[in-house]
C-alpha cells in the first residue's frame, strides 16, 4: 500500500504518518512506501521506504508530479489555517482551492486509476445563521474564504467520485483541540491556547467572551478519523461523499471548567482576558454544535466530554505527567 499525504509536515500530518508506520498497515495490506509532502520536507520515519518532499500546493505543476506513483491512497492535509486566508486572498484560494483542484484533476487524469482520496474540510463551511445543533442535511453556506474554499474541494471530490474517478470522502473536521507546539495563525488557535498554555506552566490570552460555544475533537480522534476514512467501505454513503464528523461541544466557560477539573485553580489563573474584535467577528458565525448522526452510524468516534479531551492532551505530549501547578 503505497501512501501519499500533502500538509505531512503539519500537526496532523506528523502524527498521521506516525500511526501508520505503527501499525504497519492499512486496511489489511501492509503500508510499502510513503510519500510525505509540505512546504517545508517533513520527516520521514524509520521503517517504511518514503520520501519527503518540499512542495508548493500552490504551484501549477506541483500536482502532476505528486501522482506520478499512483499512491492507492492520497490524505490530502494541505491547506492554509483560516486566519491566514481571510487575511491572504490570493494565497488562501492559491493553495486551498487551486493546489486541491490541481491535485484532484491530475488524479482523474490518469487513466485506470481510481486511489482513494480523503480530503480533510472543516465546519467553516457552515456559517450563520445556524441551528444548534446542526444535522446532516443542513447547507454549506460559508460566510469565511476559508470555509468557501473547503466547499468547493467537496464539492469537486463529490463529483469525479460520482464519475468513478477517485474514490473519495470529505471530512469536516471539528475544530482540533488541544493542539500541541506553538500557536498557529488560525483564528480558532485560543480554543487550544487556554488550555495548551496553561498546562504547561504559561500565560494564555483569551480574545473572545466566555459564552462562545465550539465543537472539538482531539489531535487523536482527528487521526482516527482520517484512517477510518482510508479503510472504510465508502458505498453506503452513495453520492453525499462529505461528513460532518463528530465531537464535543463546549463553550470556553466550560472549557475553562474542565481544565479547573483536571488541573486545578492555578492553571484557571493563567487565563488572561483580551478581546479581539477581529477574532471574534470570524469565530461569532461558526458553528457552535453538530448532531452527526451519519457519522456516527458509519462508525466514526470522538471524546465524551472536554475533560476527556484535556486529559488526551496530558497522555500525548506531556507524556502523561499532571500539570506542573500540580507539582
Amino acid at each position: 500500500m503505497n501512501i501519499l499525504i500533502t500538509g505531512a509536515a503539519g500537526m496532523v500530518g506528523r502524527k498521521l504518518t506516525e500511526e501508520l508506520v505503527r501499525r504497519g498497515e492499512i486496511g489489511g495490506r501492509a503500508l510499502t512506501g510513503l510519500t510525505l509532502i509540505d512546504i517545508v520536507p517533513p520527516i520521514v520515519p524509520d521503517g517504511v521506504p518514503g520520501a519527503a518532499l518540499s512542495v508548493d500546493m500552490a504551484d501549477p505543476a506541483a500536482a502532476q508530479a505528486l501522482i506520478e506513483q499512483r499512491p492507492d491512497v492520497i490524505f490530502h492535509l494541505a491547506a492554509i489555517v483560516s486566519g491566514e486566508a481571510e487575511a491572504d486572498f490570493e494565497k488562501g484560494y492559491g493553495v486551498n482551492l487551486d493546489g486541491t483542484l490541481a491535485l484532484l484533476r491530475a488524479v482523474a487524469a490518469q487513466p485506470d486509476y481510481c486511489p482513494r482520496f480523503v480530503f480533510t474540510s472543516s465546519i467553516a463551511v457552515f456559517g450563520a445563521p445556524l441551528p444548534d445543533p446542526i444535522p446532516d442535511d443542513h447547507t454549506p453556506e460559508p460566510l469565511t474564504s476559508y470555509g468557501t474554499q473547503k466547499a468547493m474541494g467537496e464539492l469537486m471530490v463529490n463529483d469525479l467520485s460520482r464519475r468513478g474517478l477517485i474514490d473519495g470522502i470529505s471530512l469536516r473536521f471539528p475544530t482540533i483541540c488541544i493542539r500541541p507546539g506553538k500557536p498557529n495563525a488560525a483564528a480558532s488557535g485560543f480554543f487550544s491556547g487556554i488550555l495548551r498554555e496553561p498546562l504547561n506552566g504559561q500565560e494564555a490570552i483569551l480574545p473572545v467572551p466566555d459564552d462562545v460555544k465550539h465543537w472539538h475533537a482531539s489531535p487523536r480522534a482527528a487521526v482516527a478519523f482520517l484512517i477510518q476514512a482510508a479503510e472504510m467501505d465508502l458505498t453506503p454513503m452513495g453520492p453525499r461523499r462529505a461528513l460532518s464528523l463528530p465531537g464535543v461541544a463546549a463553550t470556553v466557560g466550560e472549557q475553562i471548567a474542565a481544565l479547573e477539573r483536571v488541573a486545578g485553580p492555578e492553571a484557571v489563573a493563567l487565563i488572561r482576558r483580551e478581546p479581539d474584535e477581529t477574532i471574534m467577528r470570524i469565530v461569532e458565525g461558526w458553528p457552535r454544535s453538530f448532531d452527526p448522526a451519519r457519522a456516527r452510524k458509519l462508525g466514526f468516534e470522538a471524546e465524551p466530554d472536554m475533560d476527556t479531551i484535556i486529559r488526551v492532551y496530558i497522555e500525548d505530549e506531556l507524556d502523561g505527567r499532571l500539570p506542573v501547578q500540580q507539582g
